[in-house]
């Protein structure tokens, strides 16, 4: 993942996605960033049904001080709309994290890592939230022929008045067309994390196109299915790897 590319990750994804994220896609993988190197994401993305919407915009900076351990920070911008209160935008919750890739085995493809994140509530529209703490697990697997498995998910402490602490999961495979466009799949499913809420199941499929060496564009997107009803998400990003 690059580093401009990261940066807007982190923007869109305190605004309108769970907290599970390796761009494009929702689910997370184990595979930290490059010892010495910097990945950068500059994205936009958004959720709605109707004439209800939220997005947000920003950078995800990602990068590999040691081996096996990755410095995550998300800085957003988000925006909505209500069809009473019509267009808000501001800040949005900044995000911090350190992913730790404990297991690897090079012959047999497979890893497995932690990722803790503390989000922030730093959110302009949201200032009486308190700090959420995700507790993640992920493992993937690399097949021959360029096809990728990964998935896990973990524990989400949501502080709050009305809140509540709820698991989250989801599973994604990936496959590498060509040297420079790999497609893939997910599905994702978080517990309720407000009292009397539903739990939200969401479907996707994505795109990353390799530019150059350096830049990528990541694309991805799908339906999600809370509260009796269907909306949509999208999510866009260009990519530097530094």
């Amino acid at each position: 993942m690059t580093l401009v590319f990261r940066v807007a990750a982190l923007a869109f994804a305190g605004a309108a996605a769970p907290a599970l994220a390796g761009p494009p896609y929702l689910t997370d993988d184990p595979i930290p960033t490059d010892t010495g190197h910097w990945e950068l994401y500059a994205f936009t993305a958004g959720e709605g049904h109707g004439s209800t919407f939220d997005g947000s915009a920003g950078f995800d900076l990602n990068y590999g001080p040691v081996e096996g351990v990755q410095l995550t920070a998300t800085l957003p911008l988000s925006f909505s709309h209500a069809p009473i209160e019509g267009w808000k935008s501001g800040s949005g919750d900044v995000e911090l994290g350190v992913k730790y890739r404990f297991f690897h085995d090079d012959k047999k493809g497979i890893s497995a890592a932690i990722f803790p994140r503390a989000i922030l509530p730093t959110a302009a529209h949201s200032p009486s939230e308190r700090m959420r703490i995700l507790l993640p697990l992920w493992v993937g697997k690399d097949f021959a022929g360029g096809t990728s498995l990964f998935g896990g998910g973990g524990y989400t402490v949501n502080p709050g008045p009305s809140n509540r602490d709820f698991w989250q999961a989801g599973i994604a495979a990936t496959h590498d067309l060509s040297k420079t466009v790999s497609v893939g799949a997910e599905i994702t499913r978080q517990g309720p994390d407000t009292l009397g809420g539903t739990p939200q199941t969401r479907a996707g499929i994505g795109t990353i196109v390799q530019l150059s060496h350096h830049y990528a564009l990541l694309f991805s997107g799908g339906p999600t299915w809370a509260d009796g009803r269907t909306s949509y998400r999208f999510y866009a990003a260009l990519g530097l790897n530094l």
